[in-house]
């Protein structure tokens, strides 16, 4: 682990693998010291924020040096099964393509794995799911982002797949869609966290309009 400070009221913590980051990072939760403020992980990074009237930074880096990792089981964080349909993925032909795979078989392989939430970002809500079968990954972003992407609109790049919560100009390959509403910031209803699985469950249109609107159980 290594560790920097950030400005005067936080540090970060980089990790080789991210599974060391959410381990530790949920030892420091379940530590609670009092001048912690938040935790938050991406990827093999934690950043760390404090309350600086209790402590400096320098006494920081020291306790962050200290903790402990929580020993994790395997599958680690609540899986959650999101719908998709894949009827609705204006790109699913271009992955297709790019990959050398029917199409029934991008989608067999985009919903056959547990995914991982590594990050949340870009929008509030967003979740960076890692990672993509093998013959899934490298698709490269689109050349000219779209201006708008529908809600709940699945796409991949990369080693990455995600789920776009909200309406928002953006450059992934779409090969699907959910019907269930993945945040309300006015109702602070955010139920994808860091450290949560996703595994996408393939549907028909007639189930996405059945199902549009309904939120994650």
């Amino acid at each position: 682990m290594q560790l920097e400070a950030m400005g005067d009221q936080g540090a970060l913590a980089r990790f080789e693998h991210e599974q060391d980051a959410l381990a530790w990072a949920e030892g420091l939760r379940q530590q609670r010291p009092p001048w912690l403020i938040d935790v938050v992980s991406a990827y093999a990074t934690v950043a760390v924020f404090h309350d600086p009237e209790q402590l400096r930074v320098g006494e920081l880096l020291r306790q962050l040096a200290t903790v402990e990792p929580a020993s994790l089981p395997e599958q680690f964080g609540p899986l959650h099964e999101i719908p998709c349909c894949y009827a609705l993925g204006p790109d699913l032909e271009r992955v297709a393509r790019y990959t050398g795979l029917p199409l029934d078989e991008v989608v067999r392989r985009h919903s056959s794995i547990d995914y991982t939430v590594y990050a949340i970002g870009f929008c509030p809500g967003f979740p960076y799911l890692g990672y993509l079968p093998s013959e899934l990954c490298g698709v490269p972003r689109l050349e000219s982002p779209r201006l708008r992407v529908e809600p709940g609109s699945v796409g991949l790049t990369g080693r990455q797949t995600g789920i776009y919560p909200e309406a928002r100009p953006g450059g992934w390959n779409l090969i699907g869609r959910t019907p269930l509403q993945l945040v309300d910031v006015v109702t602070n209803y955010f139920p994808l966290r860091v450290g949560d699985r996703v595994r996408f469950r393939p549907i028909d249109e007639a189930e996405f309009h059945h199902l549009l609107g309904r939120r994650i159980r």
